[in-house]
């Protein structure tokens, strides 16, 4: 088992990240840039780092600064935690070509789950359904538009590369594309350096379920069942719960075993997320695969009484996972709320308002 580690993240991820450490006795190492200097994250690690300026791509996106910071400080394995650089391959290249561990898949099984192109080719490959549109990224409006005549209007425009919602228009006629795929480009070229745009049908009424899988390198790859993340706004996540009202049992393992083969074929590690949209008939389709440890993974930790970032270590360390499929049980349910910093009497603006969680809260409730 590892030493000591270096958490290249901030907030709330790296606190949670040195919960497990710390019961792990493992010794953790902690970035922050100026504006963090005091953050609970930096009074909770055994060591720290000054990374940079408030600025993210001065600091927390900074590769060479964060793998000399983990070389310096004697680290034997880096944790990207959620965010910044945890969907990075070049990164996970970077740290593993430093001698150090990266706390999470290889960097080739996400650069290709990560892409939303080449993650459903291989979903197509394994028999996994997708939602029907292209598979490749559009080459101009002509092409948008014979995809979309040949599919059918309502269509989705999405970002080959990202996530949050950025960049996805719902275009519902033709007259509308033209402009939506232009907007579609610009932001998402601002937001990821990538403008690469693919186009599915639009399903009404959907629901956004995620099954949470965890792999190790003996090949064994295990899922945790399903978290119901339909309440979003701006295609963003508010609740999160397991288990899902709308899932059985049934459904929960094929599911689950597609999601198993998924990460199989891509020779995934670690922990990670198959995201799934579910129709008003039960048919499930592939979105897409986060390559790290979600936001949302704590209800599933309530559930299932396992910790995800132990497992995220012993993985990374290089044991196999320590339990099997049938051990695997779901156990009550949880739910999730995300605290929004917005003013909701202002068309939710962003706002910072300073807020005070109750001294007590409900048994078996956390706060994060």
């Amino acid at each position: 088992m590892f030493e000591k580690i270096l958490i290249a993240n901030r907030g709330e991820i790296a606190i949670r990240i040195i919960q497990s450490c710390k019961r792990m006795d493992i010794r953790t190492v902690a970035v922050y840039s100026e504006a963090d200097s005091r953050s609970l994250h930096v009074l909770e690690a055994d060591e720290t780092v000054l990374l940079g300026s408030a600025k993210s791509e001065e600091s927390y996106l900074v590769k060479e600064k964060i793998i000399d910071a983990a070389l310096k400080h004697n680290c034997q394995a880096i944790h990207p935690g959620y965010g910044f650089l945890s969907e990075n391959p070049e990164f996970a290249k970077m740290v593993s070509q430093a001698g150090l561990v990266f706390i999470g898949p290889p960097a080739s099984a996400i650069a290709t789950l990560g892409d939303k192109i080449t993650s459903k080719a291989m979903a197509v490959r394994i028999g996994l359904p997708i939602v029907p549109g292209a598979t490749q990224p559009l080459s101009d409006l002509e092409d948008a538009m014979a995809i979309a005549e040949q599919i059918g209007y309502p269509v989705l425009l999405k970002p080959a590369a990202g996530g949050g919602g950025k960049g996805m228009r719902i275009v519902t006629k033709k007259e509308e594309l033209g402009y939506a795929l232009e907007a579609c480009q610009g932001e998402t070229q601002k937001a990821f350096g990538d403008d690469r745009i693919f186009v599915e049908r639009y399903i009404a009424h959907p629901r956004h379920v995620e099954i949470q899988i965890i792999g190790d390198y003996y090949g064994n790859i295990i899922h945790l069942g399903e978290r119901e993340c339909s309440i979003q706004r701006r295609y963003q996540k508010i609740i999160e719960e397991t288990p899902s009202t709308a899932v059985d049992d049934s459904l929960r393992q094929r599911m689950g075993k597609m999601s198993c083969d998924l990460a199989r074929e891509a020779g995934y590690t670690s922990v990670g997320t198959v995201e799934f949209i579910l129709d008003t008939e039960q048919n499930f389709y592939f979105l897409e695969m986060n390559t790290r440890l979600q936001v949302e993974h704590p209800v599933t930790e309530m559930v299932t009484s396992l910790d995800l970032v132990e497992l995220q270590l012993l993985i990374a360390a290089g044991q196999p996972i320590p339990i099997r499929q049938e051990d695997v049980s779901m156990r009550g349910w949880a739910i999730e709320a995300r605290i929004c910093a917005e003013d909701p009497h202002a068309h939710h603006r962003d706002d910072h308002p300073i807020l005070r969680p109750p001294w007590q809260t409900y048994p078996g409730g956390q706060w994060h």
